[in-house]
């Protein structure tokens, strides 16, 4: 079975923390416990992105949330017309580590065009489904 939900938020640095709120909220708890640390860090990379460089003035940004019984899917759809590519920064650089730690901790990540304006910059998360009732230890 898969599960989708999706809202937009306003290109404003207060955003990060309501998309991150968002997608955890989102999440099977069971399934994903053991990648929320990794969940949350990549999320707020993605919609820092979105605020800081692949949202117009004006427009708004949509976090989609897609999650069946082996996979999350983040995707982070925006106006931009930028394509966000992974960086090697010098020790010294003060940015652009964002898709490096995404590229680290998912399990997959990726671009791809929208229709009309803008991308969609999408990370991926394999989920452990829990073992029967039976078990005693916690998944």
């Amino acid at each position: 079975m898969t599960d989708q939900s999706e809202r937009r938020f306003n290109r404003a640095p207060a955003s990060v923390g309501a998309v991150r709120a968002f997608v955890l909220a989102a999440l099977p708890t069971e399934q994903a416990r053991h990648r929320i640390d990794d969940i949350a860090l990549c999320v707020s990379e993605l919609a820092t992105n979105a605020v800081e460089h692949g949202t117009p003035a004006g427009h708004l940004f949509l976090v989609r949330v897609i999650v069946d019984d082996a996979l999350l899917r983040i995707e982070v759809h925006d106006a931009g017309d930028g394509r966000p590519r992974l960086q090697l920064p010098a020790d010294e650089d003060l940015s652009g580590r964002g898709l490096c730690l995404v590229d680290a901790l998912a399990d997959g990540w990726g671009t791809m065009p929208r229709d009309g304006l803008g991308k969609v910059v999408w990370a991926e998360f394999k989920l452990r489904a829990c073992a029967p009732m039976t078990r005693t230890v916690p998944c």
